[in-house]
């Protein structure tokens, strides 16, 4: 007998989001527009893995590429296919921060691009890492460490997290700059993490009074919901201005938002979500499906055959429905008035979406 069950309740926490006039640092909310990340991308091979490397007659290209470093090695190779499987094709791919110099290392994230099993145990040879105007900015190399294992019998196979994709903790040595003129520049750009006017202004209010106070006169100006231009004084550098306007409090403030996300089940309710007086109907409905074949056997000496006929029970439950007020005059009454309601995380979701199409809900809805 098979049974299937589907139940429209999924119990999951609900969290709640409360950051309305936060007393932030500047260094907290924006990011200098000349201190950007930039990103790296690299192909190399990973050595000396026990077994869980490539399929050369899958992965040609790590068979080629196996040769080529064994040439640029002085290694001559015979011609013919190899069966080695301890060999397997990456990508390498980094972050390069700003103000690196040459010299400093960084961490370097090393995913498999042909069939391995496993980069657990194995070494990544020397890979030159370019950025997006092709040029070298960094060589990787070094042991691979991964947060997943891989194993396997005659029979069955098991797996646990991404065996296939390690990182090498400053597995990289960088060995060109990113050229910067920070100390040349008299302008400075902020731009705000997560854009809006009020913390815009804000900021230009905050850097200006302290502006008046140390250096006689305004600096800074907002140019949108996420831009901020500030002119760097006299007699001062840019790193010590800086430095001097980023640790200085400010009462941020952020939009009304929803965020629903449907793969966990998750809801994050912003502090200032309303919602106008509606009623709600809520109900669970539980489906249950129940196989239970019979066999049909013909009488003795017979021609007939054993035939197997189906036979399905469908069982449709319906409870808890009824019907609700929900008046979310603030974030508490809201989340009251659905808890009443007996609502789990993804119903919550769908009740919330259908208060926004009906207009009630006073805020930006995302759903992931």
């Amino acid at each position: 007998m098979k049974m299937f069950k589907w139940v429209a309740a999924t119990f999951i926490v609900v969290a709640l989001a409360s950051q309305v006039f936060a007393q932030s640092r500047i260094k907290d909310i924006v990011t200098l527009q000349s201190a950007r990340d930039n990103q790296l991308i690299g192909y190399g091979l990973v050595v000396g893995l026990p077994g869980t490397g490539d399929s050369l007659r899958n992965a040609p290209f790590t068979e080629t590429s196996m040769r080529s470093m064994l040439d640029s090695l002085g290694i001559a190779t015979e011609s013919g296919r190899a069966r080695l499987n301890n060999v397997a094709a990456v990508i390498v791919t980094a972050n390069f921060p700003a103000f690196m110099r040459h010299g400093s290392r960084i961490d370097v994230d090393v995913s498999s691009l042909g069939d391995a099993s496993s980069l657990e145990g194995g070494q990544l040879v020397m890979t030159p890492l370019r950025g997006g105007d092709g040029e070298i900015y960094a060589v990787a190399q070094g042991p691979v460490s991964t947060s997943g294992f891989f194993a396997r019998g005659q029979a069955e196979s098991v797996s646990q997290g991404t065996p296939t994709s390690g990182r090498i903790v400053n597995g990289a040595i960088v060995e060109k700059e990113v050229q910067s003129n920070g100390h040349e520049v008299h302008q400075i750009t902020l731009q705000l993490r997560n854009p809006d006017y009020t913390t815009a202004v804000a900021i230009t209010d905050a850097i200006n009074q302290f502006s008046r106070n140390n250096y006689g006169g305004i600096t800074a100006r907002e140019v949108d919901a996420r831009t901020v231009l500030v002119t760097k004084p006299k007699n001062i550098t840019s790193a010590r201005f800086v430095a001097s306007i980023e640790a200085l409090p400010i009462a941020i403030d952020s939009p009304a938002r929803v965020v629903l996300d449907s793969s966990t089940g998750t809801v994050v309710i912003g502090q200032d979500v309303r919602v106008t007086p509606v009623a709600v109907s809520h109900g669970a409905l539980t489906v249950r499906v129940t196989e239970t074949p019979t066999i049909s056997q013909p009488n003795p000496f017979t021609l007939g055959e054993t035939a197997v006929e189906p036979l399905t029970n469908i069982e449709v439950t319906q409870e808890g429905t009824g019907m609700g007020i929900v008046n979310g005059a603030s974030l508490n009454s809201l989340v009251e008035g659905l808890n009443q309601l007996g609502v789990g995380p993804r119903e919550t979701i769908a009740i919330l979406q259908t208060i926004k199409n009906a207009g009630a809900l006073q805020a930006d809805l995302v759903v992931q």
